[in-house]
Parts: structure tokens; sequence; C-alpha cells
């Protein structure tokens, strides 16, 4: 990983640039590529935020200065060279100047899904709060009130469900989901996290697995 102290390990060319590909860190999904020199690369790391150098330009260019659709940085690494950049980002809104979710459209891989969009503009309220917004408002009363929401929401699952409204449980769903995502972006929880966890647990096999131990220990029991 790159920090401000291994800088000097880097292979900057002869014009004082390196290639930087920028990619989604909860989806993956390659978003651009881009070109930093020391500067830039210096302000990416200070600011957490994406910063590259404008080749057409010629100027320093901080991604969503104007649009809004700022890239917070999780990761820089190097290459094996340390000739080139891998930024892993959590963006918010189009990464390509033409509103694409990609400059490398489709090709650059699967496409934020209703979730990511979701999670990055709670990271967005996190990083950048706003008056009048609820989000800003769970994130400044802190843990204790977003957990207290997050037990609320899931009583309000609970009764929606037993009562066998479908239309209903869905809406309460949706708001368990959402408080759930505002507790991910406060400890700084990605969806790919969990996304990761749920297949390294093989969920489905495991549980299935495990109520079929369940029932035959409890047939043996019964017998």
């Amino acid at each position: 990983m790159i920090t401000k102290s291994n800088i000097d390990g880097l292979t900057f060319g002869g014009d004082g640039l390196i290639p930087a590909i920028v990619q989604d860190a909860g989806t993956r999904e390659v978003l651009t590529l881009a070109y930093m020199n020391r500067e830039s690369l210096e302000i990416t790391l200070r600011e957490g935020r994406t910063c590259f150098w404008s080749r057409s330009r010629g100027e320093l260019w901080r991604k969503g200065e104007t649009s809004g659709n700022i890239q917070y940085v999780r990761e820089v690494l190097p290459d094996c060279d340390g000739d080139a950049l891998l930024v892993l980002v959590d963006k918010v809104g189009p990464a390509c100047h033409t509103g694409a979710q990609s400059c490398f459209g489709e090709a650059g891989g699967p496409s934020a899904n209703v979730t990511d969009e979701l999670y990055a503009l709670l990271l967005d309220r996190l990083h950048r709060p706003k008056d009048g917004s609820y989000t800003t408002y769970l994130f400044k009363k802190g843990l204790d009130k977003i957990l207290k929401k997050i037990g609320e929401e899931s009583t309000e699952v609970v009764i929606a469900a037993k009562g066998g409204d479908i239309g209903e449980t869905v809406y309460e769903l949706a708001d368990l989901q959402y408080h759930c995502l505002v507790l991910m972006a406060s400890m700084g929880i990605t969806p790919g996290d969990v996304s990761r966890e749920l297949r390294s647990r093989h969920v489905v096999d495991s549980k299935a697995k495990q109520e079929t131990g369940a029932a035959q220990l409890g047939n043996r029991v019964e017998s």
C-alpha cells in the first residue's frame, strides 16, 4: 500500500506521471484510467479523495470538484514494478464525464446496483454533512442512535411479516437495510465486505447442513 513515506519507491515516467487505474472498492468495477504526478498523489493520500494530473489542461484535477462526483480513497496499491497504481475508491455519482458509471462502459465490470449507489450517497453525507439531512442527523447523533433505529426497524419488519402484509414487509425491510447501511458507513464497512463474508460461508449449503444435523439429532432424542 502506498503511503506518504514510500512514494520514493515508485517509478514516475519521463513526463513525471504514473498511470492510475481507479476501481470501485465495493463492486470491483474498473472506473477509469487517469494519471498522477507526485503532487497529485500526495494530495490524494492527504485528502483521502482522488486528485489527478490533467494532461489535456496541464493542471491538477480534483475529481468531483465541480461535478460533485467525488471518489473517496480506500487504498492506493502499486503494481509489481512500481510504475502503475491501483486506486480503490468509494465513488459518489458517475466516474465518467459522459455520465456513465465507468469510462469503460459495461466492459468495466459489474455496474453499481442500488445498494452501492445508496452507500455512496451515505458516505458523501458522512464526509460532507448537509443541513436538514436525516442521514447527517444520524451520523451526528452517533452509534447509539443508529443502533436504536436498527432495533426499531427490525421490530417493524417482524410485525409486518407476522401480519402477512407483503407490501408493508418490503417497505420495512427497505427501512432496515437503509439504517444498516448507515451503520456500515459509520464503521467503514462496505457492501463488498459483507458480500465477501457471505461468499466465504457458503450460507445456503451450510445452513442446510446445520438444519439437517439438528433434525437428525432431534429424531435420535425422540426415539
